[in-house]
């Protein structure tokens, strides 16, 4: 808690103190109190207790320690890519995927007074998103670990021209002023958040469209992807996503992540996943959940 500007303490604590007195409707995330994780958790479940955490791995464990029931966190963005670690952490967890959520980043500008804004704090993805609208302006970018973070600090330091760029639920928390609204560059910024929980649950029938979620290692030989990916083209699988990534220093073998619509149970998908079985040194499936956004 100590890693938090003091402003966002008071609020850690309490947020803290109400997911310990219902884990089970408590949702770790990621972030300072304000954070897009915070208003994720909020637009998932808002009847939850949002249980904000320093990093990954301290939302990670407050499910496996059962102080959380689920915690959402983030795995790509539409202008940035994957999330970085994610990779690792989730295969490291233990955890299921039970749920996916989308979330619309909106940046806001935010300070403590009226005074001209001549730098902004923030993450560097969110200053990043927002470059244009500082650079016509001659706001100087200052990286920071946390948007709603930045927020935080600037309320507690309250240094005449410096702003952060965060949610605009960190304005209300902190007691900031809002400068100006959704100051990103682009207007489809987009995050895909993943629900996790320590036990994984399939779908129940007519839920509408399914994803399921698995990693795999391809064997060090020649066309081994190809004929790895051969039974979802062949049984009409559709994979929504692929990503590469190695494991340790050896470099001799790759990793994927990927997604797919259905789930097992479904023959198309069950016949692709035993020939991607056959064909990888192994598989592992992190969970199978509703879609909430339509791929197809």
């Amino acid at each position: 808690m100590e890693n938090y500007p003091a402003p966002a303490r008071a609020i850690v604590a309490q947020l803290a103190q109400k997911a310990a007195a219902d884990p089970a409707r408590a949702v770790a995330y990621q972030g300072a109190p304000g954070a897009n994780s915070h208003l994720a958790a909020l637009g998932y479940a808002p009847d939850c207790v949002p249980l904000p955490c320093f990093a990954f791995e301290d939302a990670i464990d407050a499910v496996r320690n059962g102080l959380a029931a689920r915690a959402i966190i983030p795995i790509e963005n539409s202008l940035h890519g994957r999330v970085a670690d994610m990779h690792f952490l989730l295969p490291e967890s233990g955890l299921a995927i039970v749920d996916e959520y989308f979330l619309r980043i909106r940046h806001c500008l935010m300070a403590p007074d009226d005074s001209p804004v001549k730098s902004a704090i923030s993450h560097p993805q969110a200053l990043g998103q927002c470059r244009h609208y500082l650079r016509e302006r001659g706001i100087q970018p200052v990286a920071y670990a946390d948007t709603a973070g930045a927020a935080a600090l600037v309320a507690e330091t309250r240094l005449p021209g410096e702003g952060a760029i965060a949610p605009y639920l960190a304005a209300e928390l902190y007691g900031l002023r809002l400068i100006a609204e959704n100051i990103e560059d682009s207007d489809d910024n987009m995050t895909r958040f993943l629900v996790l929980a320590q036990e994984g649950k399939m779908p129940v029938a007519n839920v509408g469209p399914v994803m399921t979620t698995f990693l795999f290692e391809v064997k060090n030989v020649p066309a081994a992807l190809y004929k790895a990916m051969g039974g979802f083209a062949t049984n009409g699988v559709n994979m929504t996503k692929l990503e590469s990534y190695q494991r340790g220093a050896s470099f001799a073998a790759t990793e994927f992540f990927c997604d797919i619509e259905g789930m097992p149970g479904d023959p198309a998908v069950d016949r692709a996943l035993a020939e991607l079985e056959f064909h990888t040194k192994w598989v592992r499936q992190l969970g199978s959940y509703r879609q909430a956004r339509p791929r197809t």
